[in-house]
């Protein structure tokens, strides 16, 4: 990892309806806990004890939305090659060198249709690692007789397709 970075991009979870959703079950967990470890009422028809409501606390309404913050993308563009990681799944950069690029092109794309989500996807297209939006850069890789398709989803498609261009020029 000591190649010089030339393009970085940092991508986190930015949609309004994600969060919503990761709401639901934090908004749940510390209600039942207000009512039943605060108000001593207890919770649903059939309620948890109170050690099962602190725990579900903890778990949904405190390490869920914090997890949920904490996930990026992360596309690097070195002397070296292209860096992606998408963490916490990658422990590290996933690294492909340009030596290995056969073709790569701004993309728009419909990421449910052509990939099946947002996230590690494994689309009819080909594989996919993108965080929001539809629009991003597409790589195809010379892998012995295969050629095989990355859709690196990006905000700034262009200006990740430039840094690929200049780095592969010199």
């Amino acid at each position: 990892m000591s190649s010089q970075v030339l393009f970085k991009e940092v991508q986190k979870i930015s949609q309004i309806w994600v969060w919503l959703i990761i709401a639901i079950p934090v908004v749940l967990s510390w209600y039942g806990a207000y009512q039943q470890l605060l108000l001593g009422k207890p919770f649903g028809n059939n309620p948890a004890p109170d050690w099962m409501m602190l725990l579900l606390l903890l778990v949904f309404g405190v390490l869920f939305p914090v997890y949920f913050h904490y996930i990026k993308m992360v596309t690097e563009v070195r002397k070296d090659g292209l860096y992606v990681r998408f963490y916490p799944f990658h422990r590290s950069f996933k690294r492909f060198p340009f030596e290995i690029i056969q073709n790569y092109e701004v993309l728009t794309y419909n990421p449910i249709r052509d990939y099946g989500g947002w996230g590690i996807r494994h689309g009819f297209k080909g594989n996919a690692y993108n965080m929001a939006g539809n629009r991003g850069v597409l790589f195809e890789f010379a892998d012995g007789k295969k050629v095989k398709k990355l859709m690196i989803g990006s905000q700034i498609p262009e200006k990740l397709s430039e840094a690929i261009r200049k780095a592969i020029e010199k």
